[in-house]
């Protein structure tokens, strides 16, 4: 879950997971879906993020729930975040097998943001399963100063559908955020501390996990357009917070899927895109 500690291009790690039944189980409650996947069923889309899971001890996990970065890094990029992220899936893992996992930084780079200066970095994840390499995946990982307190984002905004496409309502809960952190093993803290998430670090309330928007993202997707997905990308624009309402705004233009996630105040927290695959009903 893009925990991987900033160090020199090169770096190389392989983990392997075993794509349990049980664990699949366990995500499609944290997620309410409404099948759960058996043994020898693939695996949905973006599912395996909680299953390729942390494994730093307790004793090594840093002040705000992250392991810790450098000592030299960490001075100037306190803070961090999953700001994007792709996925090129030409199949499906598969429930009940063995997969195993090899990640690489491909490109660390220093920018500038609206915050301050930024370390970026990219991680290329591939999955194999038997000679089958069904996921290739990019995440984009920020390090980056402290800003300014976020305000709460004020309104009532409901979007209106597109022509031709669809909105659907989500106002994640404590629970649903808790209970997300649990299956991803992710300990950062602004997701189920509310007083550190607003006294260490000035946001107005428990912030919403990227990965659980992009992942209500590409399965709302699934679900309207009665397809699967080939490929999915997504880029957070915004953050979003517990108990304020968020819009899915979805739209097709043959086999591409667009969508954005309009928070209550009407600004974009996040922008996503998708190829739908050919012939393939979910």
């Amino acid at each position: 879950m893009g925990e991987l500690t900033v160090v020199d291009l090169g770096f190389d790690e392989v983990a392997s997971s075993p794509i349990t039944a049980d664990q699949t189980a366990i995500i499609a409650a944290a997620l309410d879906a409404p099948v759960v996947p058996a043994a020898g069923d693939d695996l949905p889309l973006l599912w395996h993020w909680a299953h390729f899971t942390p494994r730093t001890p307790t004793a090594a996990i840093g002040p705000d729930g992250h392991p810790p970065t450098p000592a030299d890094l960490h001075d100037r990029y306190p803070r961090r975040m999953w700001a994007s992220g792709s996925v090129e899936a030409s199949g499906r893992l598969v429930v009940g097998e063995p997969a195993v996992r090899r990640s690489a930084i491909v490109e660390r780079k220093e920018s500038e943001g609206r915050s301050g200066p930024l370390m970026i970095v990219t991680v290329e994840h591939t999955y194999t399963q038997g000679a089958s390499t069904p996921l290739v995946e990019r995440q984009t990982l920020v390090y980056r100063t402290p800003g300014p307190p976020v305000s709460a984002p004020v309104g009532d905004e409901v979007p209106v559908a597109p022509a031709g496409g669809w909105v659907e309502q989500r106002r994640p809960t404590p629970v649903e955020l808790f209970r997300f952190s649990a299956i991803t093993f992710n300990s950062h803290r602004i997701h189920y501390d509310e007083r550190y998430a607003r006294d260490e670090e000035g946001y107005p309330g428990l912030v919403v996990h990227g990965p659980l928007t992009a992942i209500t993202v590409a399965t709302s997707m699934e679900r309207t357009t009665g397809r699967r997905l080939s490929s999915f990308s997504f880029r957070a624009v915004a953050p979003l917070f517990v108990g304020l309402s968020s819009h899915v705004v979805g739209s097709v233009e043959g086999d591409e899927v667009s969508a954005t996630v309009v928070r209550n105040d009407g600004a974009t927290a996040m922008e996503a895109g998708a190829t739908l695959a050919a012939g393939t009903p979910t």
